[in-house]
């Protein structure tokens, strides 16, 4: 996250956050240059997709999703999707749909064993990952697929 970027994030009113996300997005004002925007509420563990219309803040989807476990937290910021992997893998996991958020943070399938066949584990709406952001397949595809490059992201 940029200076920048950092200060934004500091400076945004919380107020709504974890009430009303729909009045949180347009009251404070974030900016996107892709028309696309990525919130994530580590506490209440959704991700809402939000596009820009009208000068307004719409919101498309909201999805349950997996964070980062206390001991390997999610990052916090305000960051800028950069890049994408059709899936990547562990030592005894693998993952599919990657969508970069940050260095080696991710918004991704739930995970699979090594073949990519079978489900591993399942689980979403709890703080279970290594600090990517774990969504059901669809919606990991979704995001791989349609949120392009520089669009603004939101964690908190």
């Amino acid at each position: 996250m940029d200076g920048n970027a950092l200060k934004k994030y500091k400076s945004l009113n919380y107020t709504n956050f974890n009430s009303d996300m729909d009045s949180f997005v347009n009251s404070n004002s974030l900016e996107s240059s892709t028309g696309y925007l990525l919130v994530t509420n580590l506490k209440t563990k959704y991700t809402y997709v939000y596009k820009k219309s009208n000068n307004k803040w719409i919101r498309m989807y909201k999805w349950i999703s997996t964070v980062g476990k206390p001991s390997t937290p999610t990052r916090k910021g305000i960051f800028f999707i950069n890049g994408r992997k059709a899936g990547f893998s562990g030592a005894d996991y693998s993952v599919k749909y990657a969508t970069r958020i940050v260095d080696g943070y991710y918004y991704h399938s739930i995970l699979y064993d090594k073949t990519g066949k079978n489900i591993k584990d399942g689980r979403l709406g709890e703080a279970l990952s290594h600090g990517c952001i774990r969504l059901n397949p669809d919606n990991a595809k979704w995001i791989y697929d349609n949120i392009p490059d520089n669009t603004t992201g939101l964690i908190a």
